[in-house]
């Protein structure tokens, strides 16, 4: 199918899709209300689709007035449902799901299968980089460095328990112990003493049956990048941020609740590196992009250490209000929030479906 072309007087109709069965449901949530807002209702017939925590699909307006501090909005479930088919009456799609069951490829391959265009990366990308010890597969054999590591699948941990915890120990304290699909920082622990770890795990487990264990960066500085494709398909990458977690704060790292909840942390853009860092760092940020195939936006993560740069992780679907690291870093390179939105739409119409 060819790139979607339109008269003046057809507006092409989208449909932005947001909430979902994940733990970021609330932050999905806060990233449609901001998208919404700034996609410019004057060239397109604009359709929200809400996605409930049970997965039910319904048509949300994402317009939560009554929100208290400290609170995340969700998916109403007693609205007009919305049935999924019906995406095959739009030109684009906008997905904002964050986590599993919408950024790993789950709603692309639904997407892909109807033969609908949408924002952002296809199936395999999605995938690959939502699942961390996978994505680092790519990027080890991309040649970007990185942290030592050890997966811990369900079966290993009841049957093997004592050859996984012998690798775990290797990686030496502190450690970090993630669920090796989810975002946000959900159900992320840093583990002091190796009396936690069982803990650690079984928090992780709650969230994803398959962990991650990381060695923790020494002297860590958080440094993030973001890319986007021009329109002629060729990926960009931003000015390089910093993230902060203030000193005064009860977090020991960036965790959800400084993430979202209790403003404890900060963006500092440009970060304060030197000119040679910067370069490098957005120099990986595209290699790590073109690593995983990726199309459309992701934002990079890296960790500056005592030991030097190593990258973190890649999200295909980062958080997209205006005080999210990934339009930040934007606005500092001289593209506006609405100017993002707007090149990402166009950037799916001008996209052909099926193999690319």
């Amino acid at each position: 199918m060819s790139p979607v072309t339109t008269s003046s007087s057809v507006k092409p109709r989208l449909a932005v899709i947001f909430g979902g069965r994940s733990s970021e449901h609330g932050v999905s949530c806060l990233t449609a209300r901001e998208v919404l807002a700034a996609i410019d209702a004057d060239r397109y017939d604009v359709q929200p689709v809400g996605i409930t925590r049970d997965g039910a699909w319904v048509e949300e307006t994402a317009q939560w007035d009554d929100l208290e501090a400290g609170t995340l909005p969700s998916v109403r479930d007693d609205l007009p449902g919305f049935a999924w088919e019906r995406l095959r009456e739009f030109d684009v799609v906008f997905p904002l799901l964050h986590g599993p069951w919408g950024e790993d490829g789950t709603l692309q391959g639904l997407l892909e299968m109807a033969d609908v265009r949408y924002v952002g990366a296809g199936v395999l990308a999605s995938a690959v980089s939502m699942d961390k010890p996978f994505t680092k597969t790519v990027f080890s054999a991309a040649g970007l460095p990185q942290l030592p590591y050890v997966t811990i699948r369900p079966w290993e941990w009841k049957q093997e328990r004592e050859r996984v915890e012998a690798r775990v120990h290797a990686l030496g304290l502190p450690v970090f112990v993630k669920p090796a699909r989810a975002g946000s920082s959900s159900g992320v622990m840093m583990v002091d003493t190796w009396e936690e770890l069982d803990g650690a795990v079984l928090k992780a487990r709650d969230f994803d049956p398959k962990v991650i264990v990381e060695a923790a960066a020494r002297g860590k500085r958080e440094l993030e990048c973001a890319v986007i494709q021009g329109l002629d398909g060729k990926p960009v990458a931003s000015v390089v941020g910093e993230i902060t977690v203030a000193q005064e704060s009860s977090h020991e790292f960036y965790d959800f609740e400084a993430k979202y909840l209790d403003g404890t942390s900060s963006n500092v853009v440009p970060a304060d590196i030197s000119v040679t860092l910067s370069e490098r760092i957005r120099a990986y940020a595209v290699q790590a992009f073109e690593a995983v195939g990726c199309e459309g936006l992701a934002r990079v993560d890296f960790f500056w250490t005592e030991d030097g740069l190593v990258i973190n992780e890649i999200n295909t679907l980062p958080g997209f209000t205006p005080y999210s690291m990934f339009p930040v870093l934007w606005e500092a390179s001289g593209v506006s929030y609405a100017e993002l939105v707007e090149r990402l739409i166009q950037l799916a119409l001008q996209r052909e479906t099926g193999l690319r």
